[in-house]
């Protein structure tokens, strides 16, 4: 388990009533932790159900639960981001922005109110400090279950003051404590992805917007068709097009200001370059480029290899083999071995020809 950045014993635990934020708890009680838990009261369809799981766990481990109604940050912060996005043909993280500024932001300055300096999740990731003080994002054990690219925009100050008591184990692991600590059936379901959705859909999310159809474009210029509306789509998609034909369409570009869906075929989808902004530094300090980082363009992508550039239009990566699906409004995270060194949104994948040079 990571040590805790401070002597001070007080902890604060995100509880959501799921099994992680449980057992994270438990461990902490057993490790001679003063936990507090705290419950965010977000966009959740059944938050009152939520809550009093969260309420049942903190009674049987004997700690006190704060209760923080967050929800008019999260529409503001997470759910206005995630609309404009769509909106916008970019495909969003949610999770990424929600931990920056929600969980690690928000929820976070509720603890410093409490007096509680430490705060812990059920996160599977580590953290280690250098010995210069700095704080290094690392992979969780459990490759199948690694959370680091949630938080991937973590800086220092962040960092500094949390642990991630699951970093080191694996989920089997985390069910087996939670039957030994007698949780065992008093926790949630796994969390879907996108946790204010829950059993809905982006179609049910989207129900408000009044419909705007555009056209289906080829690469060549060709329409075939009209699509439903740009927040229905997104780069790789195939289901649900429409489109008839030999081989299956792909969705390979949004075109906001011209309202078109671009589609192409499977060969399509594949790009060695894609643009990034708004970097940010895990560290707090940019390193010397160009370097050569594992990189993944999406959570569930396995990391490849990439050169991080400068160019006129932004930061470059440049990839060994073409990336499938290159999605703007998605986080590429940069790793070095196990650290997370850096991340940024995409912009855009772009081929060799088009790429400006400095």
């Amino acid at each position: 388990m990571n040590a805790p950045p401070s002597s001070n014993n007080k902890i604060l635990v995100a509880m959501s009533g799921g099994v992680d934020s449980s057992v994270t708890a438990a461990l902490l009680l057993q490790k001679g932790f003063s936990v507090t838990g705290a419950f965010m009261l977000l966009a959740q369809a059944d938050g009152e159900a939520q809550t009093a799981r969260a309420k049942r766990i903190a009674d049987r481990l004997g700690i006190a639960l704060e209760v923080v109604d967050l929800t008019a940050d999260f529409k503001q912060h997470v759910l206005d981001y995630f609309r404009t996005s769509y909106q916008q043909g970019k495909t969003p993280n949610p999770c990424v922005v929600c931990n920056q500024t929600i969980k690690f932001g928000l929820l976070r300055d509720v603890g410093r109110r409490l007096g509680i300096p430490t705060m812990a999740t059920g996160h599977y990731a580590r953290t280690e400090q250098t010995a210069d003080g700095r704080v290094r994002l690392l992979t969780g054990l459990d490759p199948k279950k690694d959370q680091s690219y949630f938080l991937c925009r973590l800086g220092q100050e962040q960092l500094s003051e949390l642990t991630f008591p699951l970093g080191g184990t694996t989920k089997e692991e985390v069910y087996q404590m939670a039957a030994m600590l007698d949780l065992r059936g008093m926790h949630s379901a796994e969390s879907q992805d996108i946790c204010f959705l829950q059993d809905s859909s982006l179609t049910d999310f989207f129900s408000d917007l009044p419909p705007r159809p555009g056209d289906f474009v080829t690469a060549s210029g060709e329409h075939k068709g009209q699509h439903l509306g740009l927040h229905r789509y997104t780069i790789g998609q195939r289901r649900g097009l429409g489109l008839p034909d030999a081989t299956p369409y792909y969705v390979i570009g949004l075109d906001a200001i011209q309202n078109q869906v671009r589609i192409g075929k499977e060969e399509e989808l594949y790009q060695d370059h894609l643009l990034l902004k708004k970097m940010h530094w895990t560290s707090g300090v940019e390193p010397i480029l160009p370097q050569r980082f594992k990189v993944k363009i999406r959570y569930r992508h396995p990391a490849t290899e990439a050169l991080l550039s400068h160019e006129t239009a932004g930061y470059c990566l440049t990839f060994n083999t073409p990336q499938r699906a290159i999605t703007p409004g998605q986080f590429a995270v940069l790793y070095e071995g196990d650290e997370v060194i850096g991340s940024g949104e995409i912009m855009r994948p772009v081929s060799n020809e088009l790429l400006p040079h400095e």
